[in-house]
């Protein structure tokens, strides 16, 4: 009984220590935005990287989740004879939940743990031992382009996700399953408010700064070779993934 509790409290405490020096991070990375040099080409070329270049992963599980989302709440509301919903329901649940969370899922597996490798093999070689050699800051090198794509390029990405999975919808719902396309559209004008967009775009630029702190915090304190390289990848991906659902369900909770 007493090993678990140790056991336990160790594992607290543990948390609570990356909380902080991630917190400490985060904050570092805020006030590199305000200290010279301002790198501006390495902040597009984040962008870039985190946004455009996910682009295509995003559309693609944006169309078909709100082609599945038409087809079951079809299925489902055709009980009641209240066909008519199934564009709302598409509607409000890509811009309040699904498109935010579903572009950040897609966007941590393809940049987040790519943001993680790089850093971390940059540790591992000594690389960022160089840039502080050279006196350059590498959390402002290295850190705070990526936080600021994530927060910028996440809220865009969830607009073109917002718009595809509700155009995936329309396709499933309209010219497949024969819903009356007036209906479907003016269900959504009327039961849609921008308040619903506002707070999924909000959620989804916390979204953003959450996977990217987390790459490069995993990163920054890689260790133990290549084979530390691998497992700060992968605790980025899942560590990030918990932390945006998690942050996804009191963000909510908030905004109720």
């Amino acid at each position: 009984m007493t090993r678990f509790f140790a056991w336990l409290g160790g594992g607290f405490l543990e948390a609570m220590a990356e909380s902080g020096r991630m917190a400490l991070l985060l904050w570092e990375a805020a006030l590199a935005l305000v200290r010279p040099p301002l790198r501006i080409g390495l902040f597009f070329r984040q962008m870039e990287f985190v946004g455009v270049n996910s682009l295509f992963v995003v559309l693609l599980t944006s169309l078909f989740t709100g082609m599945v989302l038409a087809l079951q709440t079809y299925h489902a509301f055709r009980l009641f004879s209240a066909e008519g919903l199934v564009g709302a329901t598409v509607a409000l649940s890509m811009t309040r939940e699904l498109g935010p969370v579903i572009t950040a899922l897609m966007v941590t597996g393809r940049a987040g743990s790519s943001i993680a490798a790089e850093i971390g093999t940059m540790r591992v070689t000594e690389q960022v031992d160089a840039l502080t050699v050279m006196a350059i800051n590498p959390v402002q090198y290295l850190v705070t382009p990526r936080v600021v794509a994530g927060l910028v390029m996440l809220p865009l990405l969830t607009v073109v996700s917002d718009f595809v999975g509700i155009l995936g919808g329309y396709l499933v719902g309209v010219k497949m399953l024969g819903i009356n396309g007036g209906i479907f559209m003016n269900r959504i004008y009327e039961l849609v408010e921008l308040e619903d967009i506002y707070n999924g775009l909000a959620k989804a630029a916390v979204f953003g700064v959450i996977l990217a702190l987390v790459g490069c915090y995993k990163g920054f304190y890689t260790s133990g070779g290549a084979e530390g390289v691998g497992r700060a990848t992968t605790q980025a991906v899942v560590l990030a993934s918990v932390l945006i659902l998690a942050s996804d369900y009191v963000l909510t909770s908030l905004m109720m």
